[in-house]
């Protein structure tokens, strides 16, 4: 789906100009975008398959909840919007926990540069799995998997076919956040 979504410079500054996200992808803009990852206080995390026909790394493993920040929508408010909308699970601002922003740049051709200020949360998942409704549009699958697992497997990027490939540092950020609340 096309949406406007306000246009950063390379430092993830706002500047003042909306751009239609498909021109922002053509163009390589930097952009803004929200990553909320869920976990179990028994230690698993909750993955999302990407859905078959996304332009980007159909049908692999990635990030619990991810999505765009829209025009003169606060990164909060997105969040909580992608949460509700991928996963079907309604979520209160106060059980984000923010842990930063990553600045990510991924050509993936050359009419399409994924130029991302991830806007990352933490968010624990207090529902069983089968509570959960899947986007059909953008989300194939979602699985809980151990934190073990998940770090044995993205960490040296093990499994290069079977996540998106976000850096190795981003990764263990995520796993060493989530260790540090459990």
């Amino acid at each position: 789906m096309d949406e406007l979504i306000e246009i950063l410079d390379s430092d993830g500054k706002f500047t003042g100009k909306t751009e239609l996200k498909s021109y922002t992808h053509r163009m390589g803009l930097f952009h803004a975008t929200v990553h909320i990852w869920l976990y179990t206080s028994d230690g698993r995390v909750l993955l999302q398959q990407r859905g078959k026909e996304k332009d980007t790394h159909p049908l692999l493993w990635d990030v619990s909840v991810a999505g765009h920040i829209g025009a003169g929508e606060t990164i909060e408010l997105s969040a909580l919007r992608e949460v509700e909308e991928e996963i079907g699970l309604s979520i209160s601002e106060k059980e984000l926990e923010k842990i930063g922003v990553y600045k990510s740049v991924q050509k993936h051709r050359e009419d399409l540069v994924d130029c991302e200020f991830h806007h990352t949360f933490l968010c624990e998942l207090k529902v069983p799995l089968e509570h959960l409704r899947k986007q059909e549009s953008e989300v194939e699958a979602l699985k809980l998997i151990s934190l073990l697992q998940f770090s044995e497997e993205t960490w040296g990027m093990a499994n290069l076919k079977k996540y998106v490939p976000h850096d190795v540092s981003y990764y263990t950020t995520i796993i060493k956040a989530i260790k540090e609340r459990l």
